[in-house]
């Protein structure tokens, strides 16, 4: 008996002892979380910062760099082209409907136009300009940038021939897909596909409606009359889009393989908030408040952003109506944006490593670490890279996204003069939240366990096998359809695709440089607008204007 209580007593001790360990383990990794902070007391409120200061070079190179994705993906007629490799493309595009459509990016390393992506890419780049324009100016980059929003909005115009037709695509996926060429040298044909009122699209026709009206705003001191053909269009479309409603992966299945839009609400909430900001018609605010906040935007339940669900965006935008206020808003109205403020930072709450609400969805948190830490004392890396990992294909895309919502909030706050958020008790200032964006923006560019810059171009190490067809076949070459043998190649890309930001790595922070390998290393236009938005937001401080018009 009395061996048995000692070997008892023997394990509990051991236990404890473990316990302690990872007690220490744990708290030891949550200090040293990137993008960490917080406290148990709210802070005072930061002082309201000046015009651009200090350009960061690391964020200003990068942002030269990223900005030249937008040049790489041109299709049409280029116009002083800077890329040499690089060639005119997709001239007939359109003609079978007697419109030009050659304009536009192709959507990421094939040479589809898909509308829904293509309009995101719009509606991000021209919140970035809105927000951070004085900062693009300050780092020389504010041309490109233009530049880059009106291809895309061209086509988005031509794409609009009247009040109730879009056309959604250009291209077939399958012809696509079934060959590996330079777009300058495709001879395959390339179908358009619409939506009207009996083939109803109105998740791609909000979105298109988002992008114009906030490109709307983007040019309306440089060129009035386009800005003003813009916010005709947005109109237009949200009309179309709120009145004959349907999905467009539901009317069209064959999208489901490439966009698989999940629904359409949040799109109408999305374009409703932006032709708010564009008109100031009350309208349009009472849209998303009163009329339709209960209904669609899922208060009180934080999401991820991206192309497919608006509503983290929403509620970051419309927080800027609530920060900055309205005289002409009701009560009703105000509770609305305080419901959207609120779930903004439950977004927000979420991103931030120290917040009692944080995923742990990120890389290099693996129970294997875990162990590690607990075996040898030292030397802990539970969060080896830190990164916000949702999905392994695209991987990047919720980490950009999301540092760029947080980037923009921490502004709105440093502006406003307001102190924290509130995190279950625990407070977090402006700088803790621009601290988050920064720790995702280091890890691409190169502040992570491969030493590997994500931004193709950037740095001294970045992927050279991405998955693109221009940039992998030499410019001289004569491959027709089939140049398969350069996707299967195991050599660099012979061109560069100056920008791309690829995939990215998977969850334990590893990443596999081959061609082959699409889901890390191709890159996409929309994962390239909410990049720049968030190296704008970083590459100097200062304050944000409180009204877009």
């Amino acid at each position: 008996m009395v061996s048995k209580r000692g070997g008892c007593c023997g394990w509990l001790i051991v236990a404890l002892v473990l316990a302690l360990v990872a007690t220490a383990a744990v708290v030891a990794i949550m200090k040293r979380k990137p993008g960490g902070g917080g406290s148990g007391r709210r802070p005072k409120p930061l002082p309201v910062p000046g015009p651009p200061g200090d350009i960061d070079s690391k964020y200003g190179d990068s942002l030269g760099i990223a900005l030249q994705f937008f040049q790489v993906q041109k299709a049409g007629k280029l116009v002083d082209n800077q890329i040499p490799w690089r060639g005119d493309s997709a001239l007939d595009d359109g003609k079978e409907a007697k419109l030009d459509l050659s304009k536009g990016l192709y959507d990421a390393g094939d040479h589809m136009k898909f509308t829904f992506p293509m309009a995101f890419t719009a509606t991000v780049l021209a919140w970035s300009i809105l927000e951070y324009g004085d900062q693009m100016t300050a780092a020389k980059q504010l041309d490109p940038a233009l530049d880059g929003l009106r291809w895309i909005t061209d086509f988005l115009i031509a794409a609009h021939p009247s009040d109730n037709v879009l056309y959604i695509q250009v291209g077939d996926p399958d012809l696509d897909h079934n060959c590996w060429e330079r777009p300058e040298t495709m001879t395959e044909k390339r179908p358009l596909t619409q939506i009207n009122p009996k083939s109803p699209g109105s998740d791609i026709a909000a979105e298109a409606a988002a992008a114009m009206a906030a490109a709307s705003m983007v040019f309306k001191s440089s060129d009035t009359k386009y800005s003003d053909t813009l916010l005709q269009h947005a109109q237009k479309l949200f009309t179309f889009a709120d009145t004959y409603r349907g999905i467009s992966s539901d009317t069209y299945p064959k999208l489901q393989s490439y966009y698989n839009s999940t629904g359409y609400v949040d799109e109408l909430l999305w374009a409703a908030s932006w032709l708010y900001h564009a008109t100031g018609d009350q309208t349009y605010l009472s849209y998303v408040t009163v009329q339709n906040g209960k209904a669609y935007a899922d208060w009180g339940r934080p999401t991820w952003f991206s192309w497919d669900d608006k509503l983290p965006g929403t509620q970051v935008l419309l927080s800027r109506v609530n920060f900055f206020g309205s005289k002409q808003t009701s009560n009703a109205e105000n509770m609305g944006l305080k419901s959207y403020r609120d779930t903004a930072e439950a977004v927000i709450c979420g991103l931030l490593p120290d917040s009692p609400s944080a995923t742990g969805s990120r890389t290099g948190g693996t129970l294997k670490l875990f162990v590690l830490c607990i075996v040898s004392l030292y030397h802990c890396n539970l969060n080896a890279g830190g990164l916000v990992w949702i999905s392994g294909w695209n991987s990047l895309q919720h980490a950009t996204n999301a540092a760029f919502l947080a980037v923009v909030y921490s502004d709105y706050m440093l502006t406003s003069q307001t102190a924290a958020v509130e995190c279950s008790g625990k407070y977090f200032s402006p700088t803790d939240i621009r601290n988050f964006a920064i720790s995702q923006a280091n890890y691409i560019l190169g502040d992570n366990p491969m030493k590997l810059s994500y931004l193709v171009g950037y740095g001294s190490s970045y992927p050279q096998q991405v998955h693109h067809r221009g940039a992998s076949i030499p410019s001289d070459a004569k491959t027709g359809c089939k140049g398969f043998d350069y996707l299967h190649s195991t050599s660099p890309n012979p061109n560069i695709a100056t920008g791309a930001l690829v995939g990215g790595p998977f969850q334990n922070d590893s990443f596999v440089d081959l061609r082959d390998n699409a889901v890390q290393t191709e890159s996409s236009t929309y994962n390239s607008g909410t990049l720049v938005g968030l190296l704008s937001g970083l590459v100097t401080m200062s304050s944000i204007a409180k009204t877009f018009t």
